[in-house]
Parts: structure tokens; sequence; C-alpha cells
């Protein structure tokens, strides 16, 4: 039977000054802006596999916004041309595009690292463990082959860091390994217990997110968030390992709940113990490094320094070659 399905010409990595495109992206993000003369335009995030470049449409903008949605597939008509240092795609026309008809791997980045090497590199540190109710309550997700094919797949999020499948176990990894090593760099902290945070925190993200043809948020993970939705799975757990004590729980539910480090930013509880605080700042550093390289990469070559980083609030310094 004919594939019928889209093939794609060009990728977002691939894109240069004055080149017309004629091919179809997902769209990431969308906003309506007023020109001085009143009228709207369009601005989006066209996505692909190799990463992002953003879209500016100055006419038609109204009437496109209304037929595509985040998320969505458009075939864009336009040419590539560059603003504050980026490239973008001046849009001349974006029609909405059949999901149907695209090939998943044109649009799903994924990571470039062995994901049952790294899998089986967690598994080998959890068997390190001393305390036996943490290891067996480890063993109970890992057994879990459902769930574990998820966890293998899914991306840690939408945009900002290892957004791209594999992600999320490439960041639980890298975060347990620095667990580990700041670990062995203070004295009095509860190993095996800031390790099993590092290896749970995010693990409500294997429901948070869909990823089939794009990555986006699914209905459960927008009415609950992958905290909420991981709790639920650790007490589910917890329940499956017999007489694991009640402090433990609560201190491995605490890390959980307290790793975003506020409430501004989703956190139901500050970090209140050391090993609370540990898990928050490994998150935040090996979110944000990852977040940033993607950023540097993503640049467009031989400048010495990056365009504006929006959310950072920063430009950066790229090393000359």
């Amino acid at each position: 039977m004919e594939d019928k399905r889209f093939m794609k010409h060009r990728f977002a990595v691939d894109l240069k000054i004055g080149e017309t495109v004629d091919d179809v992206f997902s769209v990431s993000e969308k906003s309506l802006g007023k020109k001085r003369d009143g009228e709207s335009y369009l601005t989006m995030v066209l996505g692909d596999r190799s990463g992002s470049i953003r879209a500016v449409m100055w006419e038609g903008a109204d009437r496109t916004a209304s037929k595509i949605r985040d998320s969505a597939f458009v075939r864009v008509k336009g040419s590539v041309s560059e603003y504050q240092g980026r490239l973008q795609v001046v849009v001349k026309e974006a029609i909405p595009f059949p999901e149907s008809e695209i090939d998943p791997e044109a649009f799903l980045p994924k990571t470039p690292r062995n994901i049952e090497r790294m899998f089986a590199r967690l598994v080998e540190i959890a068997d390190t463990f001393q305390d036996t109710p943490l290891k067996r309550l480890l063993t109970a997700f890992f057994s879990d082959a459902d769930l574990m094919a998820k966890f293998k797949r899914a991306p840690a999020a939408k945009r900002m860091h290892h957004a791209y499948v594999g992600g999320l176990l490439e960041h639980t990894l890298s975060m347990t390994l620095l667990a580990a090593a700041v670990a062995g760099h203070y004295s009095g902290i509860d190993r095996d217990l800031l390790l099993a945070g590092a290896v749970l925190h995010d693990i409500g993200k294997t429901e948070e997110f869909v990823y089939h043809h794009v990555i986006d948020y699914s209905s459960r993970g927008r009415l609950l968030g992958h905290i909420v939705i991981g709790m639920e799975m650790i007490e589910a757990k917890i329940q499956t390992v017999k007489g694991f004590p009640e402090e433990r729980a609560v201190l491995l539910k605490h890390l959980v709940l307290s790793h975003h480090g506020s409430r501004e930013y989703g956190s139901p509880e500050v970090p209140k113990t050391v090993e609370a605080v540990l898990l928050h700042y490994i998150d935040e550093i090996d979110s944000k490094v990852n977040g940033i390289r993607d950023f540097i990469e993503a640049e467009a070559p031989g400048e010495e320094w990056t365009s504006f980083h929006r959310i950072l609030g920063r430009q950066f310094y790229r090393k000359k070659s």
C-alpha cells in the first residue's frame, strides 16, 4: 500500500537567509500583535525534529490565527530573513495540514543517547541502595513494564529543557548522577533518599505529556500537573511495598512536592529538608544547562554572542572554536 504521508524537504536547522520556504512545520506557539496602523500581525514558533524557528505573518493574520492552533501542523509558504540576529520565516501563507499525513519521525526530536543503556545505568545505581524499603520501591517502579515504556520515551518538557523523546530518562539519569556526587561531597546527607527523589521527582511527566507527533500536554497533565500525578503514582507504588515506613514515605513525597523550589513555580511546599534543597538545585542545574546548550546550538554559526534569551533575560557568550 502506498505511503501517502508528507515527506519534508527542508528542516528548520537547515534554513538559510534568502531561501524560499514551502514545507510543513508544527506550531508550538502563536501570538497576535498589533502593528502601528492597528492591523494585526501573527508570530509563531515553527518546529520539526531539528529544532524551531520564529515566524512572522504581516498580512491576513487574524484569519490565519483563527484556523490554526498550538501543536497543529501547517504548510508554510514564505521566505527566510534575519531579525535581531536570529533567522525567521516571513510567512505569506499558512494552511492547516492534516496530522494523519504526517511522518512522526520528521517532527519528534529524540535524545542522541542510547535509551536502554541509560535505563540500565539508572537501575544499576538503584541497586547500590542500602535502604531496603526505598530499593524495593524503585524495583516496583522499574518492574512496571507499561510505565517504564512510557518513562523511556517521555520528554521532560514541551520546550524549555530535554524537550525530546527520551528526554525525561536523560534528565533523570543526569540528576541521579549529580545527586550521587553531591551526596558524597557533603556529610550527613541521606544519600538513598536524595537519589530516590532524583529518580522519581518527574515520574508524573509520563502522564503529563503526549508525544505521538508533537510534544504537548495531555488533558490530565493540564488539569493536574506532573507533581500531583507523580504523587499519586508514588503513593500507589508505596502501597505495594509491605511495611514501607511512614516517615520515609513522607520525606520522599516532600522531595517530589518541593522540587520546583517555591509555590510561585508550582511546588505545593518549599524545600524543608537539606535533601529537598539539594534536589531542587540539582534540578535547576541540569535543566538550565541543557536548555542553554540547546539554545546556543540552535543559533546561527559564526556569531560570538547568541541572540537574547527571552526567558532567562540575557545573551550567552559562545566559545571560539
